[in-house]
């Protein structure tokens, strides 16, 4: 029986951040009804009449989508998981009918895409996991079982850098040529650069095939690293379905590539060629794959599929070493940082950074290299902080953590500052949240939320200047910058979590919740959270009810899928017996607060909140006590 802790403590004046955090789910509910209404159709599917002429853009419709079941499991409305799944099942028959998905699953592409594309899906599943089970399991199949033509057991690779449903779909693209968009090939350069003949333009003419055969040839077959993104697809079919198989693929998948990374010096390298060896395409380097450290984006893309492997291998095996994905290769490129100022920098990825760091783009920061070829280390940003925060709340390991303080003090910028910004993955204020979690900003809240609130609006406005025009295919990533859904704020405050990896992460949260009256994953209506601190021998979490009128009861969860212990509580007590209800006599002093200490030792907790109290929950965590599932508080032992 979990125990049941009741508030007592009442709400004399509600704190900003849980108005402000309602406020936030409000307008939430008012803006994904409206996209809804101006930019799909009664059957789900994005308003779009045109064709899709490559093999990208599946991940663009999906993608526009990725959250809004995140914002139901948050306490979003009832009605918001079936409207996200009719989205889903929308786009899906819209792609179909362009060609480009066999029995529901990408025909054939990287796994760079594919992740950002299966994030709607993997919400989903946690969301409603007996609706969902069946296909996370066909799925998942089309890599753990050989027959589908995607992985080599004797090799232990996946076989191709475009993979998928279709075994027969070869290569890296269709026609003589790759597809270049003009701006791609300014920002990132071309792939291969060692291999072009004397006299070649630079860059290459986006026409010439003798790329394209080379490409074909040398990269268009064997594994790539960011691949490693697969095991995200099947540690979701584990935990729906606990079949030992999807443990044992990924054990043996992962560890594959942690042995070839060990083999390189701890760094994973990003390819493998069909006969297994690293390099075995590319004359002995452990560069130059798709999408790996050359080209296109070097760390962001190889650092975040190893690190979605890292943690789904230690999800299904428990061993820790998987980590090592991930570290060393983190360490080398911080090693190789510079102090410049961004406008100095060779960046790639310029339109990001100009918005993320603001006026700061002249302010000298430690700069990190993201790619690596012949001339070696090159391409300096700014560190994307989603992967070292990722390695840090999973292990909570002093290591990690003085990794994360090592950054902030190399950093010249102030990781306090909050910019209303929001990128495509919906992340990006990690510095400032763990500012707060250290104890130095307790205004983040307030202002994350405002940011929030911001964002949204200006996603609103952006509505009203597209609605009702057609989207040409070079445009369709018009949806993505106007989805007005934005849950990065919320999964901090509420989950204690940072906001997921978006190349094929699943979610992270020291906390999650469900409305123990309506059986469903949430807050109840207006009921707010605040975790404050996320360390396993004190995780802090301040809970609100601001209805006047109103009981209601949460379940709170240890981890994100129940893989943690609450083994302690400690918790606010009202001992003034004169504040019964949160009543009390005109002139009565403020209640006086105490602490009384319960023991839990399950994943779950159950807090009654009668209408105007709050209570403050101190809980100690084990964390990853039992295997992670989609197990809920409602299901029958």
């Amino acid at each position: 029986m979990d125990p049941v802790i009741t508030a007592s403590v009442p709400l004399l004046e509600p704190p900003g951040w849980a108005v402000a955090q309602r406020g936030l789910f409000d307008l939430l509910d008012r803006a994904w009804r409206a996209f809804e209404r101006d930019f799909t159709g009664p059957d789900g599917r994005l308003a779009y009449g045109g064709r899709l002429s490559t093999r990208d853009g599946v991940d663009d419709f999906y993608e526009t989508f990725f959250n809004w079941p995140q914002l139901y499991l948050l306490g979003g409305a009832d009605d918001l998981l079936p409207s996200a799944e009719r989205h889903w099942e929308g786009v899906t028959r819209q792609l179909a009918g362009l060609g480009m998905l066999e029995q529901e699953y990408e025909r054939g592409y990287d796994w760079f895409h594919q992740g950002e594309s299966l994030l709607l899906f993997y919400f989903l599943c946690l969301a409603a996991p007996g609706r969902w089970a069946e296909r996370a399991r066909r799925f998942a199949d089309l890599y753990v079982d050989p027959a589908h033509g995607n992985y080599d057991p004797a090799r232990r690779i996946i076989r191709r850098p475009h993979n998928g449903s279709d075994r027969h779909r070869e290569g890296l693209f269709d026609g003589r040529s790759y597809p270049w968009l003009p701006e791609e090939a300014r920002m990132y350069g071309f792939p291969l650069e060692w291999v072009l003949p004397p006299g070649t333009p630079e860059p290459p003419r986006d026409e010439d095939p003798r790329l394209g055969e080379q490409l074909r040839r040398r990269v268009g077959v064997g594994d790539t690293a960011v691949n490693l993104a697969a095991t995200g697809l099947v540690r979701n079919a584990l935990m729906l379905t606990g079949e030992p198989r999807y443990r044992d693929w990924i054990a043996e998948y992962a560890g594959a590539w942690c042995a070839r990374a060990s083999a390189n010096g701890g760094i994973v390298p990003d390819n493998v060629a069909p006969d297994g060896t690293v390099g075995g395409l590319l004359e002995g380097r452990w560069y130059g794959g798709h999408y790996g450290w050359s080209w296109p984006h070097g760390w962001y893309s190889v650092g975040q599929a190893a690190t979605v492997a890292a943690l789904a291998g230690v999800a299904a095996t428990g061993d820790e070493s998987f980590l090592d994905l991930v570290r060393p290769a983190l360490d080398e490129v911080i090693a190789q940082g510079k102090v410049m100022a961004f406008s100095e920098a060779d960046s790639s990825l310029r339109s990001r950074w100009t918005v993320q760091l603001g006026p700061d783009v002249g302010t000298p920061t430690l700069h990190v290299p993201f790619r690596y070829s012949d001339r070696g280390w090159f391409d300096y940003n700014p560190m994307l902080m989603s992967v070292p925060i990722a390695l840090w709340h999973h292990s909570a390991a002093p290591a990690d953590r003085n990794r994360i303080e090592r950054l902030r003090e190399a950093s010249g910028y102030d990781w306090s500052t909050v910019r209303a910004f929001r990128s495509k993955e919906e992340s990006g204020h990690e510095e400032p949240w763990f500012a707060f979690l250290a104890g130095d900003d307790p205004t983040y809240p307030e202002r994350i939320l405002a940011a929030a609130q911001a964002q949204v609006r200006h996603r609103m406005t952006r509505m009203e200047r597209y609605r009702g025009e057609d989207v040409a295919e070079a445009d369709i990533h018009v949806w993505q910058q106007t989805n007005p859904v934005v849950t990065e704020a919320l999964v901090q405050l509420t989950w204690g979590g940072p906001q997921v990896l978006y190349n094929g992460g699943l979610q992270q949260a020291r906390l999650r919740y469900y409305d123990a009256e309506a059986r469903r994953p949430g807050l109840p209506p207006s009921v707010a959270a605040l975790v404050s601190r996320i360390e396993p021998e004190a995780t802090v979490v301040d809970l609100v009810n601001l209805d006047p009128r109103t009981d209601h009861a949460v379940i709170v969860q240890a981890g994100a899928f129940g893989e943690d212990t609450i083994r302690t509580v400690r918790h606010t007590v009202c001992e003034d017996p004169s504040w019964i209800g949160g009543l009390y006599d005109y002139g009565h002093s403020e209640p006086r607060v105490t602490s009384a200490s319960a023991r839990a030792d399950g994943p779950w907790l159950t807090v009654r909140l009668p209408r105007s109290t709050t209570v403050r929950l101190t809980l100690g965590l084990d964390l990853r006590t039992r295997p992670p599932s989609y197990r809920t508080p409602f299901d029958t032992p």
